[in-house]
């Protein structure tokens, strides 16, 4: 189970969140904190959707309007989506690095870079660049 799981009726998300039923039926249907549905259609609140409609009090009682709310709240969303694509693409880089030990070596000439294998010898004219896939040049 996670924060997105739907749980909650309406009747006990209303009393978490501390809001009435009819204002939880109006964030629904205007797209402010729209719960998941039983096969049946009632309403179930995850425990992400009590902490937006806590938000949401709480912004709405500051007198941010409901559109700003929302706004608001598509934000966390994609902020959140990006947090947890940057933790996988993290992970992958990880990956490759440990796939790929050791310091390789470049050389940058005329025809552009090129990798050098090992024990082979770079003339002086050539720049020669050292990297270290695990971190710096």
């Amino acid at each position: 189970m996670n924060a997105d799981t739907p749980l909650f009726a309406i009747a006990a998300a209303a009393e978490l969140s501390g809001l009435h039923p009819q204002t939880l039926r109006q964030y629904d249907r205007i797209g402010l904190v729209v719960p998941g549905r039983t096969s049946g259609g009632s309403r179930r609140y995850s425990t992400r959707n009590i902490e937006q409609l806590r938000e949401v009090a709480q912004l709405s009682s500051e007198g941010v309007s409901l559109p700003a709310i929302a706004r608001l709240l598509d934000l966390e969303d994609e902020n959140r989506l990006l947090r947890t694509r940057i933790t996988a693409l993290e992970h992958a880089l990880r990956t490759e690095r440990e796939n790929r030990p050791g310091v390789r070596v470049f050389a940058v000439g005329s025809t552009g870079v090129v990798p050098v294998p090992t024990g082979r010898r770079i003339r002086r004219s050539t720049e020669v660049v050292r990297w270290n896939p695990r971190g710096g040049v």
